[in-house]
């Protein structure tokens, strides 16, 4: 059985199984995931059993990172569709921007070692990323011609 199946309450900090048990909250790891595990007690009778586990404990264990709230908020705002039309956007502009510092501006690769060197080196790429960008802007448009 999928994780999908199972629904998070967050007031009760938990996961209700289909069959209506509330798996509790038991401990987070160093990579910042809640793990949630059944009653084994309780899961030994269910019906569901196999299906939702093959631990030999009869044990179910559902992790949720602690910024999944967060992603589930910038989902929902993403797949509306003023998120898309601002996506469509933002791959033009901004994503078009790395790719020329990597490509242009020396990013594949850093040329310096240790942190206020790398970031010396990725200012003087963005200054002149922003003064390209200005002498563009400011170059005059040739006229169209009525040919």
């Amino acid at each position: 059985m999928r994780k999908g199946a199972f629904v998070h309450e967050p007031d009760l900090d938990g996961y209700r199984c289909p069959q209506g048990q509330l798996l509790t909250y038991a401990t987070t790891d160093r990579g910042g995931y809640r793990h949630y595990r059944s009653d084994p007690t309780i899961c030994r009778n269910c019906p569901l059993l196999a299906s939702c586990t093959s631990n030999a404990k009869a044990e179910r264990t559902i992790t949720r990172h602690v910024w999944q709230d967060v992603r589930e908020r910038v989902d929902a705002n993403r797949l509306t569709a003023w998120g898309k039309a601002i996506y469509r956007r933002r791959k033009e502009t901004v994503e078009r921007s790395f790719a020329d510092a990597k490509q242009l501006f020396g990013h594949r690769y850093a040329r310096f070692r240790g942190r206020t060197r790398v970031a010396c080196q990725c200012l003087i790429a963005a200054a002149a990323q922003n003064m390209k960008k200005i002498a563009i802007s400011l170059w005059p448009k040739p006229e169209p011609s009525l040919a």
